[in-house]
């Protein structure tokens, strides 16, 4: 209908942030711009890694090759990576890639000594710039392990062996290939809204509450003896007279107590996998209908863990903003030149150029 604006405000809440690791809520919005941001975390968020390596020596078991795929795979601290330029895209060195606006220089030179085996490790990259660095796994947060981190292994020598190289290290994105993925896993899920008929599930004895709980291979439901319900039915016991204080359920047996079953209640509803299983059991039970679960079509739970390249809320805010570029480039389609010209190779991409 003209004049009718389906336009929609998404909504983040933020549930757990560390440095290589966040949870968070993306609400009031649909699956395509859900799984449109994950892929965009995934695969079209830039990075540096190292993309041309020269080698001098190497005398060591691995050939240059196989040497060159390893240093490839090190993951960059890339925080500058967004305002890099493309290597293909840059007019100071004309395209050539070796510019401080489009690369970072690295050199590696070590050589093996003595009769113990020497690690060549992800430490002896030496860079040009400060800011782009092999990423640092060590965990200083643990007051366990106090052995020191040696980085990543690239080759090992021995007596006598050396290695020398340079390496050039450009701006690139997931698309083109896995090296240059900020993402380690980038997942969501629909969050799901579980119901509970206490009816149904007061007429369930307490086996077969606990054989429905167990049916999930998640830990979704639980049995809660602390908080009882009142089933209205009654029981009988002795004597009155001999059991003071127990409420009497009516004239017609005044020796009896009221009967108080525990309730089945919802753990943790994002442990459910959408497995069906709690419901399949439900049915074989005669009881369909006990428990409706129902995912909700405008909520998403997103897990980001990162390569270290960029910190997870970095990663999370890039994202956001490539895919608003990409939307501005749709707008643009109509006049090609126009949005190659402003919006450079994601303008290419646009075209699946």
């Amino acid at each position: 209908m003209e004049g009718v604006s389906y336009q929609r405000f998404p909504k983040i809440k933020i549930r757990e942030v560390k440095d290589d690791f966040m949870k968070f809520e993306l609400r009031e919005t649909d699956a395509s711009i859900a799984n449109a941001l994950r892929r965009i975390m995934i695969a079209e968020v830039p990075t540096i890694a190292i993309d041309l390596v020269e080698i001098e020596v190497n005398s060591s078991v691995l050939n240059d090759e196989f040497i060159s795929h390893r240093l490839g795979l090190v993951p960059l601290t890339s925080e500058r990576a967004m305002s890099m330029r493309f290597s293909r895209d840059c007019d100071a060195c004309d395209g050539d890639g070796q510019c401080e606006y489009c690369s970072v220089e690295f050199y590696l030179r070590v050589k093996c000594l003595s009769d113990q085996t020497l690690d060549v490790t992800s430490k002896d990259l030496l860079s040009s710039d400060h800011t782009v660095v092999p990423v640092d796994y060590s965990d200083t947060s643990s007051s366990f392990d106090n052995t020191p981190n040696k980085g990543i292994i690239i080759v090992k020598l021995r007596r006598g062996q050396e290695l020398r190289l340079r390496a050039i290290a450009r701006k690139g994105i997931g698309k083109d290939h896995a090296k240059w993925s900020p993402a380690a896993t980038v997942t969501f899920m629909y969050e799901p809204e579980i119901y509970i008929n206490e009816d149904m599930m007061e007429s369930l004895t307490l086996e077969e509450k606990t054989e429905l709980v167990e049916s999930s291979p998640t830990k979704v439901f639980g049995i809660d003896p602390e908080n009882k319900q009142e089933t209205g039915k009654c029981m009988i016991v002795g004597n009155p007279s001999t059991s003071p204080g127990i409420p009497l359920c009516g004239s017609r047996w005044p020796n009896t107590i009221w009967v108080y079953a525990s309730m089945v209640i919802v753990v943790d509803p994002e442990a459910y996998t959408y497995d069906d299983e709690v419901l399949k059991k439900a049915e074989a039970m005669g009881k369909p209908g006990v428990v409706e679960i129902h995912a909700k079509e405008d909520s998403f739970i997103f897990t980001v863990e990162t390569t270290g390249a960029v910190k997870a809320s970095q990663l999370v805010l890039n994202a956001i903003e490539v895919l608003k570029q990409k939307l501005d480039a749709v707008r643009l389609s109509d006049d090609t030149v126009e949005a190659d010209d402003q919006f450079g190779e994601l303008g290419a991409h646009m075209r699946g150029g």
